[in-house]
């Protein structure tokens, strides 16, 4: 990107943007914006503080993982798929893979991370170099140091979705008034290169930023900024994305000969988070989302929720769209353009408690409390729902599209996941690796953590292959719907593989071919109830199960919905991942205006 572009999204806000951060996990409070000079914004602690916010504020809004980043850029795998409705040079085309260059959601997408890149570049270049930073008291030196690590946190964290979406990119480690004058039109550098200084940036900012536990050491709140676990679990995120395949610009899917290496650093900082005992499991799947996520909770005892990207306001600048973009509709107000795959549901065993958050199948009515079945072909993401939010709640007939729900980044199941899957790759399925698999999976069947469980722990005597086959599987039904799938199949070279793999899967579906010749063609939910649990029985929402053949008459009490039919492959596949082509979408194109700017940044493969 122009670097004289980026100069003027600087200048514009200078430390811009500047929120102050709140404790105890309360929302971001905006704060006057201001235009001043870098030795008055940094000339003492609070300056710092509201400097560093205005670059954690680029990670939510519209543009950010408010909705584009979170939900318009991840679906189309084997979990979720995007809208409904015809080809528009938009979010339909952004879900199928057929994003041109001039797409109108491509652009203030990649302005946004780089800006949130300069925001923390200025934090970085100015907080070492502040007199405080050597000079200050022993706490205002900490609170300093801790900054200074977070600032090289979140622009490793920026640069990372940039990639992610557009792979090699020009280098920008400097506030852009260094560098316009320099090299006012960079070409792209090697990802390798970019993760490369990326992760020896996280390893600085490990030893800067301290662990959730030491917060009161140095007079901070808890709260939703960025802690040494944090830290940690995004080294290892980048490193097994360096040691992954990626899109080259030759148009190969390859990954480097050093990639082990790189297994390395991520089993290693996982097994730290993992050794520390800063941060654990909630006991409870449900509670995690609907009692801590959608309800505001201002405390997490577990610290699960390792890094989240936090809301406010209730405009497109700083809030999210979760839970209104996606998740079931409540009284008619919901755009529920995020569907569960039908062959995803069923990868879910009957006894699996995550399916039942992973997958809403109902709309909610205008009471606000009652549940209308669904179809299967309707099914939307459930871990964020609007029928969940409270503190505060919204009445039904509220349009509101903002509820300040935070996308969750990084998860401690997450953690436990990555360590087994960069374990497993260096030493095969040792204990260690079963053992954080198996962790996930208790909690995700109800089941004592910490207490070895034959009905939910992996079975003994994978081999290597067959336990990362395990791991692909599991990822996919402890993370589904949270923008992870896609990136984890393209760093595995299986995201074409899989998509072929799903649309055969679907076709047999829709008629009733096996594996799917036993289950049921009807369903049959009961009228009037407020269950939002999807299970079979006397006190849930459905009258029959999704595992066997439907009863041969319509229950007492109950309405049918027609459930596996030939509509499977009229409204399912005929949307799915339609413009898919390997050795190209696995990127997207660099935005027109970007190239517009910058005469040297070449476009992706295949656009």
């Amino acid at each position: 990107m122009n670097t004289r572009h980026i100069f003027k999204l600087a200048a514009l806000s200078a430390t811009g943007c500047m929120l102050l951060l709140t404790g105890c996990k309360k929302f971001l409070d905006q704060q006057p914006i201001t235009d001043v000079s870098a030795e008055v914004a940094f000339a003492d602690v609070p300056g710092a503080y509201k400097a560093l916010a205005g670059a954690y504020s680029r990670m939510v809004g519209d543009a950010g993982f408010g909705i584009r980043l979170s939900l318009y850029y991840t679906v189309d795998t084997d979990e979720m798929q995007g809208p409904t409705g015809n080809s528009d040079n938009d979010r339909r085309d952004i879900a199928r893979y057929a994003a041109t260059s001039g797409n109108a959601q491509i652009t203030n997408p990649f302005n946004q991370l780089f800006q949130g890149i300069e925001f923390s570049n200025i934090c970085i270049a100015n907080i070492p170099r502040m007199a405080l930073y050597t000079n200050g008291t022993d706490q205002e030196k900490k609170k300093l140091q801790r900054m200074y690590g977070e600032a090289l946190t979140l622009r490793a964290q920026y640069y990372f979705e940039a990639i992610k979406h557009w792979g090699d990119l020009p280098a920008h480690f400097a506030p852009a008034s260094q560098l316009a004058s320099s090299n006012p039109f960079p070409s792209r550098t090697d990802r390798d290169t970019l993760y490369n200084r990326l992760i020896a940036d996280l390893k600085l900012a490990e030893d800067l930023v301290p662990w959730r536990n030491d917060l009161a050491a140095i007079g901070d709140q808890p709260d939703e900024r960025i802690t040494k676990g944090t830290v940690k679990a995004l080294r290892a995120r980048l490193a097994l994305f360096r040691g992954g395949y990626a899109l080259r610009q030759d148009g190969s899917l390859k990954r480097a000969a050093d990639y082990l290496s790189f297994y390395q650093i991520a089993r290693d900082a996982c097994e730290d988070i993992i050794k520390s005992n800063q941060h654990n499991l909630n006991p409870s799947f449900k509670a995690l989302w609907k009692d801590q996520v959608n309800a505001h909770a201002v405390t997490d005892p577990q610290g699960e929720l390792m890094f989240q990207a936090s809301a406010i306001g209730g405009v497109a600048a700083e809030d999210t769209k979760l839970g209104y973009y996606n998740g079931p509709s409540v009284n008619g107000f919901g755009n529920k353009s995020i569907n569960v795959l039908p062959t995803y549901f069923y990868l879910f065993d009957s006894t699996d408690l995550r399916r039942d958050v992973t997958c809403a199948i109902y709309n909610v009515a205008s009471d606000g409390a009652t549940k209308v079945g669904q179809a299967i072909t309707a099914i939307c993401d459930g871990k964020y729902r609007r029928d969940w939010v409270t503190n505060p709640a919204y009445a039904p007939t509220n349009a509101i599209q903002y509820f300040g729900l935070k996308w969750q980044i990084i998860r401690y199941s997450d953690v436990l996941l990555m360590f087994a899957e960069a374990e497993n790759e260096l030493n095969g399925p040792t204990a260690a690796a079963y053992n954080a698999v198996n962790m996930v999976r208790r909690r995700g069947y109800g089941k004592p953590i910490g207490t070895a469980d034959v009905t939910a722990d992996l079975p003994a005597g994978l081999t290597k292959a067959t336990f990362f086959a395990a791991i692909t599987k599991e990822r996919s039904l402890e993370l589904g719907g949270e923008g992870v799938r896609k990136s984890d199949l393209i760093r595995w070279n299986l995201l074409a593989k899989t998509i072929a793999d799903t649309k055969t899967a679907l076709t047999a579906m829709s008629t009733l071919a096996a594996p799917y010749n036993n289950l049921p063609v009807s369903m049959y939910f009961r009228n009037n109830s407020t269950s939002d649990d999807n299970t079979w029985g006397a006190s849930t929402l459905w009258a029959n199960s999704f595992y066997k053949a439907a009863p041969a008459s319509t229950p007492a009490g109950t309405t049918k919905v027609t459930w596996l039919s030939a509509a499977i492959n009229t409204t399912t596949v005929a949307r799915y991942a339609t413009g898919f082509v390997t050795g190209k979408s696995e990127l997207m194109p660099i935005p027109q205006p970007a190239r517009d700017a910058n005469v040297n940044l070449a476009q992706n493969p295949g656009y």
